[in-house]
């Protein structure tokens, strides 16, 4: 029966091959698109498992949430470990302040033993920054000399900037959080290189892969669809000589599995080629290393084994209600109208997602991923199932409150087979999901990245706070009781220092219990405010203002900010005895002066972090790869359904040529057939598509809800231009429908039917 059903696809005519040619292309892109899918993740998940040493004796510091991080076998001797992140213009320095205790105290793979006091190890990367920048701007935040390089299994990327520094165990031990660590993490903590969350982009990534492959099954489907339309005369040849209504789905199937191999093979071709360029294209906004972007054994033998058989099965299930007499009579079974119960898996999907919106995602990663994976897919697969039962909805609603004629026939038509006309438009309905989904998740994600920080515009303005966080006892930690004139004086007389700002503590003010820092309140000196106007301005006539080390308040426009702070009953000369929380640098903007700056206060104030600049965003370029890619899915998925719809409605127009010829014979106009076709196909998509569009919203709401703890953000008005693109080019596929109906609705046809 395979060797015959070969023989038959290979020797079906031009238009069989035509469509075979079609599909095939459908396939490869389909394929392609998951490949680099897949092989991305591999990348995001190797790079994040060389950043597990970074999150040695960070809190949550676990693999699982049954499981700790970290070597089994505890080192002979402890370390004192401080782990910080510090920056250069928009490069991200992670580094790292160790001090053994002793001999066999742990170390990190990549370093050959822990450098001792006065020395460190850096990347190669960092290593050649070093010498070409010069020392103040960098070389002098790292006390030491250079020990050696780290190597490559210790480094995310090529590129990466790491820094490992020395110390003597009673100096670092006074550092606020330096942690005392006996084995060296081994599992990453889930949140990787900084600037990105590997989880947020592995969960979306696999949201991709399905958005990928639920338009190809569709669109396999449909193809299968109009073979069967266009066969019928061969399948009853076939059932006259002893064929059973099985072997005739086996002949579909086989078509089916031929087109999906062909379309692997020229899948994985697509992804050789362009893997050269594909391997410098990361998400995580950093170059891959060698062997990163690739695809491990399982990978490949899902797409070679499971392309096909999904294939076969969507061929089986396109065939299902075809049953071919032996005397050449097409007789489909018509099945009840659809029920209200195909809604249960949408609802399901949508109701799994909302309940880790309220309870919070599992706290593992792949426990995340395994969540976001099957609530996205229950929803998609809803989408599919409930289509057909929305259109037949649609189409009484629409019967119901009309008597033209058009609407009559259009109508009556999808309630009698809702399957066929949601078949057309079930491709594009879940491309337009996909869509909405994108364009809510990356558009929020980058919007909140991508806001200044603080929420003041600071252009050239550093603010080094000096909060460390909480301790045992759940109250904030002041590190700084002062600072030393010769600090301030050091600061001016940087060239392009603009002014300096100190701001205090205010003992009036009450805190609750585990206050957030930012949230903290202080008190500023409104001269020295003055020199940074990106910190706000005092009120009128106040000497001492009230002020926040969030810096929030109105909007803010260049680096000037309208933010007013109210003054405050105090004296100048008591303010300048209270503990220092926050210093504020107001420079030129220039880049030299800016990390002469930072420099110079990571200096004065070592360990507590480094100072930031103020209106610096240092987590787009991750998301920023994001929305490229998302953006590229949902091209290839709008391509894919336009394939679909266009496959749909060649097999509609075949179909429909006895009914419509009858149509004629009794006297109906060409035009009433054009309205006719043009309702039967625009009630579902419009239908389905705003349900699908609003599904699409609500998914992405709940996923950044559970995610990120973000409310959904409103689309741009590139959302709006893809949508509108894609259904005006969905009733234009249907228009050029039109012209043939003239063609294939004579009488001819009605007489020979």
């Amino acid at each position: 029966m395979i060797r015959l059903s070969v023989r038959l696809t290979a020797s079906s005519g031009k238009q069989a091959l035509i469509r075979l040619a079609i599909t095939t292309a459908a396939v490869a892109l389909g394929v392609g698109m998951l490949l680099v899918t897949l092989a991305e993740i591999n990348a995001i998940n190797a790079q994040d498992a060389r950043t597990a040493w970074l999150s040695t004796g960070m809190p949550g510091d676990v693999a699982s949430s049954q499981s700790p991080v970290g070597s089994k076998s505890p080192a002979a001797r402890p370390a004192w470990w401080l782990f910080s992140t510090d920056y250069f213009g928009h490069l991200i320095i992670d580094r790292v302040d160790v001090a053994a205790t002793g001999p066999g105290a742990p170390v990190p793979r990549g370093l050959p033993h822990l450098p001792g006091p006065g020395q460190f190890y850096v990347s190669p990367a960092l290593a050649r920054l070093l010498r070409s920048s010069p020392p103040a701007e960098l070389g002098h935040r790292f006390p030491g000399h250079l020990a050696g390089t780290i190597g490559s299994s210790a480094l995310p990327a090529p590129d990466s900037l790491i820094i490992v520094v020395g110390y003597r165990p009673g100096q670092l031990s006074r550092a606020p959080g330096a942690v005392e660590v006996t084995s060296i993490a081994t599992t990453p903590r889930g949140n990787g290189l900084p600037g990105y969350d590997p989880t947020t982009l592995l969960s979306i990534l696999a949201v991709a892969a399905l958005a990928l492959l639920f338009p190809v099954l569709i669109f396999i489907g449909t193809a299968t669809r109009l073979g069967a339309a266009r066969q019928e005369q061969r399948l009853a040849a076939m059932r006259l000589v002893g064929a059973t209504a099985r072997q005739t789905s086996v002949v579909a199937a086989i078509e089916s599995c031929i087109t999906a191999v062909g379309g692997v093979v020229i899948g994985f071709g697509l992804f050789i080629v362009l893997h050269p360029v594909l391997q410098d294209a990361s998400f995580t906004g950093v170059r891959l290393a060698r062997g990163d972007f690739s695809l491990d054994l399982a990978d490949i033998l899902l797409i070679v084994a499971g392309i096909p058989a999904a294939a076969a099965a969507a061929a089986h299930l396109g065939m299902r209600r075809v049953r071919i007499s032996p005397l050449g009579v097409a007789r489909r079974t018509m099945p009840s109208a659809p029920r209200a119960y195909r809604m249960f898996p949408l609802l399901a999907g949508i109701g799994e997602l909302g309940y880790f919106a309220i309870a919070g995602h599992p706290r593992s990663s792949s426990g995340q991923i395994e969540a976001y994976f099957l609530g996205f897919f229950l929803v998609m697969a809803g989408l599919v199932i409930a289509g057909p039962w929305l259109t037949v909805t649609g189409s009484r609603i629409m019967a119901g409150r009309t008597s033209r004629p058009a609407a009559l026939i259009a109508g009556r038509r999808l309630a009698d087979n809702p399957w066929a006309a949601f078949r057309a438009i079930g491709g594009l309905i879940v491309a337009l999901f996909v869509t909405s989904v994108s364009a809510g998740i990356t558009t929020t994600i980058i919007a909140d990245r991508g806001s200044s920080a603080n929420g003041v515009a600071g252009s050239g303005t550093l603010a080094d706070q000096f909060i460390t966080g909480e301790s045992v006892s759940g109250k904030a930690l002041t590190a700084v009781a002062a600072v030393p004139a010769a600090v301030l004086t050091g600061l001016t007389s940087i060239p392009g220092i603009r002014g300096v700002t100190v701001i205090h503590t205010n003992p009036d003010a009450v805190t609750s219990p585990g206050q957030n820092e930012n949230d903290m309140p202080g008190l500023v000196s409104c001269a020295q405010l003055a020199l940074t106007p990106a910190a706000g301005r005092c009120a009128r006539g106040a000497a001492v203002a009230s002020i926040t080390l969030d810096l929030s308040g109105a909007a803010t426009s260049g680096s000037q900010s309208t933010t007013e702070w109210h003054g405050a009953a105090m004296s100048l000369q008591r303010l300048q005895r209270l503990p220092v929380l926050m210093v504020i640098v107001g420079t030129d903007g220039a880049s030299a002066v800016i990390e002469r700056a930072r420099t110079a206060l990571e200096a004065d104030f070592p360990y507590l972090g480094p100072p930031a600049v103020l209106t610096t965003s240092y987590s787009l370029s991750a998301y920023a790869a994001l929305q490229r890619m998302t953006d590229v899915v949902i091209v290839a998925s709008l391509v894919i359904a336009g394939c679909s719809l266009a496959v749909s409605v060649a097999a509609g127009l075949a179909d429909r040529q006895r009914p419509f010829s009858l149509l004629r014979l009794a006297g109906a106009p060409l035009g009433l057939l054009r309205r006719v076709v043009a309702l039967e196909s625009a009630v579902p998509l419009v239908v389905v598509a705003a349900i699908s569009a609003g599904t699409g919203f609500l998914a992405s709401a709940l996923f950044l809800r559970s995610e990120l703890g973000e409310s959904l953000r409103p689309p741009g008005g590139a959302y709006y231009i893809i949508v509108l693109a894609g259904l005006l080019g969905s009733f234009a596929v249907i228009g050029c429908t039109f012209p043939l109906l003239k063609w294939i609705t004579g009488p001819e046809i009605a007489r020979n039917g």
